[in-house]
């Protein structure tokens, strides 16, 4: 497999140093993508990047997945409009080893010759002194080829100015590229296109100091067809950690992909040969409203992110959401999944010794929550034969209920109609 013509024909590809397509082509290389460990999970953000070692792997080139544990202490200027908080070395060695974790479940640490391989650049920085540092790397990289990156013109342009700290970034991270190089035989490092200038500083640290040859690759920023960020919803990031964002709401994120994206989302976040992806986009073509594209990349990503079983689960939840799903398949899932499911949807608390005494529809609905603005109301619909709970449905106004109705002795799922959703809460 030809690793820049794969990047290129799934539209990912955005600058490649002259000599690296051919470099890559004469047998196995080793390259390396740094990540930042601002948090302690990765993001879908990060998933462009992990697909392109995913990719270099299966090309059969030699992958580093390089943890900024020293980096993260600095932190990166590029596209930032202010400097960010520093993170305390606790905070950072935990963030390091669940990030490392999540790697680990794309990546193959055991083929052999091309194995993937992790390393952590706080291992070679935290013994360099400050004057070692000036002495060995910051004599070789001049300051007006510092100022000549867009990263510090931009933030020099501003309001906010940049600290030392931040400014030095580029020699920290060129002197990653160059210790990799050195003592990992590392020729190319890869990164998103806000990165090619950081990288870039790599390869002609590592050309001055050494007169050696490295070369660079960075793909594409992902956005939406409508401009707005990727990776972004209305409650914040969508995160890799289950516990951060949920299978189900991890597998919605996809599902919900526009069209166009969908057609730009299943080449880069997906293995799919060119042909089968080429097949589906006809079909989808042919009958858009089955969501044919949405759906592929939906499974795919969220099976290798969670597993099959969080992917079957989340298939049920869209299902009881959206279809006529039994609602026994609550008693599946415990609190925090039940909540996720109902993430958006209006709740309301009731007291779980109310429960214990029976109450009514009307007072349940009206009184002690505001599914309804008025026992007026509630009666009229109920009345009507448009409200449910737990998917059955209220006959009468004075129809009581008790705790041997709550799912989990703790939740109460009401319905107007089809699909209005209400989740009760007994605390």
């Amino acid at each position: 497999m030809n690793f820049v013509e794969e990047l290129r024909w799934r539209g990912m590809l955005h600058d490649i140093m002259p000599g690296t397509e051919e470099l890559l082509n004469k047998g196995m290389a080793s390259g390396y993508i740094g990540f930042d460990p601002t948090a302690d999970s990765l993001h879908v953000g990060h998933l462009t990047q992990i697909m392109t070692l995913i990719h270099f792997q299966r090309a059969g080139h030699k992958p580093y997945a390089l943890v900024g544990g020293a980096t993260g202490m600095v932190g990166d200027p590029s596209g930032k409009s202010d400097e960010r908080n520093l993170l305390s070395e606790d905070v950072l060695q935990h963030n390091l080893n669940c990030v490392r974790e999540q790697l680990k479940s794309f990546l193959d640490f055991n083929s052999g010759a091309n194995s993937a391989e992790m390393v952590n650049n706080y291992d070679w920085f935290k013994n360099f002194t400050f004057l070692d540092f000036i002495r060995d790397v910051g004599k070789h990289i001049t300051v007006n080829y510092m100022m000549a990156k867009d990263s510090v013109k931009k933030r020099l342009e501003g309001d906010t100015g940049m600290s030392f700290t931040e400014f030095t970034y580029q020699l920290v991270q060129g002197y990653d590229f160059y210790y990799l190089w050195k003592n990992k035989n590392c020729v190319l490092q890869m990164g998103g296109s806000d990165q090619w200038g950081n990288i870039v500083t790599g390869t002609e640290f590592i050309r001055r100091k050494d007169a050696g040859e490295a070369y660079a690759l960075t793909t594409q920023l992902i956005k939406k067809a409508d401009g707005t960020k990727f990776g972004k919803t209305e409650s914040g990031a969508v995160w890799l950690d289950p516990a951060r964002t949920s299978p189900y709401q991890f597998y919605q994120f996809w599902l919900n992909t526009t069209d166009v994206d969908a057609k730009a989302y299943i080449r880069i976040f997906t293995l799919h040969e060119r042909a089968t992806i080429e097949a589906m986009e006809v079909e989808h073509d042919a009958a858009p409203h089955l969501r044919v594209l949405q759906k592929a990349l939906a499974k795919d990503i969220t099976i290798r992110v969670h597993g099959e079983a969080e992917f079957l689960k989340a298939i049920k939840s869209s299902e009881f959401l959206f279809g006529n799903a039994g609602i026994e398949f609550l008693n599946e899932l415990n609190d925090g999944e039940v909540l996720d499911l109902f993430n958006g949807v209006p709740n309301f608390t009731v007291a779980k010794s109310e429960f214990e005494a029976g109450i009514n529809a009307t007072e349940l609905l009206a009184g002690h929550s505001s599914v309804f603005p008025s026992k007026g109301e509630a009666k009229k619909m109920i009345q009507g034969g448009g409200v449910s709970v737990n998917r059955v449905k209220v006959n009468t106004p004075e129809d009581v209920y008790t705790s041997n109705q709550l799912i989990n002795g703790k939740f109460l799922v009401v319905q107007k109609g089809k699909k209005n959703y209400f989740l009760i809460v007994a605390e």
